[in-house]
């Protein structure tokens, strides 16, 4: 019998072969048909997996809360990337900068001295960038705040951390459940039950 040959299937998708070094932040904006929300971490693309139910709830209600709590300066930005530097720009799925900072509708990605406030709901596929990678780009980059948003159960923990200026590190401020409620960047109240979330 002779030997069997497997042949690939037409719809595999051609992904973009990195050059030499890696790729750039600036690619991001040349690079054709890249899926929604392609980031870039030390120089390598990273794609999202679908997202579910409660990533885009979680997002709802915290950027809702964010929008009625800020003072009038701040801008809340959903879903879009930062430049860290050359290598690296990665995409918090809320953050809070001032409103001079958002240019006109072509603006793809802000700066990083503009970022007050970074917030990332964990994934499935993203535990270990949320929970270490993202956290120490972001505090090395400058950004005064964090939240790291968990799923317990179908219910939002918010972890979040503050900047220490003497060390450049986070340092944690609580895990808040069912309320968050906070004084800095400036206060904040918000119900993490609220079951208008789901809808």
């Amino acid at each position: 019998m002779g030997a069997t040959m497997t042949v690939a299937p037409t719809n595999t998708p051609a992904w973009p072969i990195p050059p030499e070094g890696g790729w750039t932040a600036a690619d991001l904006d040349r690079l054709p048909d890249l899926p929604p929300h392609t980031e870039l971490l030390d120089g390598n693309l990273v794609f999202m997996s679908p997202q579910r139910n409660f990533h885009i709830y979680a997002i709802r209600l915290l950027e809702y809360g964010l929008l009625a709590a800020r003072p009038v300066d701040l801008a809340v930005i959903r879903e879009m990337t930062v430049t860290l530097g050359k290598r690296d720009r990665p995409e918090p799925d809320l953050m809070l900068v001032p409103k001079t900072a958002v240019i006109d509708d072509q603006q793809s990605d802000y700066r990083p001295e503009d970022v007050l406030l970074a917030v990332e709901v964990v994934s499935p596929d993203s535990v270990e960038r949320d929970r270490d990678v993202k956290p120490r780009k972001y505090a090395g980059a400058g950004f005064p705040h964090y939240w790291r948003v968990e799923n317990e159960k179908g219910e939002l923990a918010v972890h979040v951390f503050e900047r220490e200026v003497a060390t450049g590190s986070y340092a944690p401020q609580g895990i808040f459940r069912g309320r968050l409620t906070l004084e800095v960047p400036f206060p904040i109240d918000i119900d993490l039950t609220d079951p208008q979330r789901w809808l």
